[in-house]
């Protein structure tokens, strides 16, 4: 999966999901990798976070080479859930990244091991508590808004994380790839003095919008091949 995401970015599977009328679900904006530039792509395997370790342990156990652990820590930020011996723990068990909602430790040693981590951040002081574990432990997480199981797929760069419906990924991803070639094409074009608004017609966009006001850039754009807003 990494693979094929290789040439794309998030920001490309997320405008894809947009073009095939697919549901859009990102995490909250602030999530960054600890190491910037890593990439991630794989099958969800998700974790809720009560206070203990166990449950990433208990996760490992049902681990696939190249899954992703979603942590559900509910966006706290008095605590760090995930650190250094957990991110070894999941190296060792063929995963190949984490995405916390939830902050993060042992930065130094995270960045050394160079398993790619998501994060919203780090804070040195680990769980106090312990709260009861739902059922749903290691069969969903929630993500901010998202409910993630084993049937999405994630995604993850420097601008961000996705979920993906693993039915939809290898439609979803055939879009976004169709979509970079497009804008690297206009790129190109701009860069070679050929403006955008000339690209894609704009002046015949503002005519046709005057007549009929309900005439969008996006109705626009698909008309003339333009790929720029989704």
């Amino acid at each position: 999966m990494l693979e094929a995401f290789a040439d794309l970015s998030t920001p490309l599977v997320a405008d894809a999901c947009v073009r095939g009328g697919l549901p859009l679900r990102a995490a909250p904006p602030g999530i960054d990798p600890v190491v910037p530039g890593r990439r991630i792509a794989g099958r969800a395997l998700p974790a809720r976070h009560y206070g203990s370790v166990d449950v990433f342990l208990e996760a490992f156990g049902r681990a696939g080479r190249g899954d992703v652990l979603v942590v559900d820590n509910g966006g706290r930020s008095d605590e760090a859930c995930v650190g250094d011996l957990a991110v070894l723990e999941a190296e060792a068990a063929g995963v190949a990244g984490l995405v916390v909602w939830g902050l993060h430790r042992d930065t130094p040693e995270l960045v050394e091991i160079g398993l790619p981590v998501f994060s919203y951040g780090r804070y040195p002081p680990g769980p106090v508590r312990l709260d009861e574990r739902e059922p749903e432990a290691l069969a969903t997480a929630r993500f901010g808004p998202h409910l993630v199981s084993a049937a999405d797929v994630v995604f993850g760069d420097d601008d961000g994380v996705l979920f993906v419906a693993a039915e939809h990924v290898e439609e979803v991803l055939a879009t976004a790839r169709r979509i970079g070639r497009t804008e690297r094409e206009q790129a190109r074009r701009i860069r070679e003095g050929e403006t955008l608004r000339r690209q894609t017609a704009f002046d015949d966009y503002l005519a046709r919008r005057d007549a009929d006001p309900s005439y969008t850039f996006r109705r626009h754009l698909r008309r003339v091949g333009g790929a720029i807003e989704e």
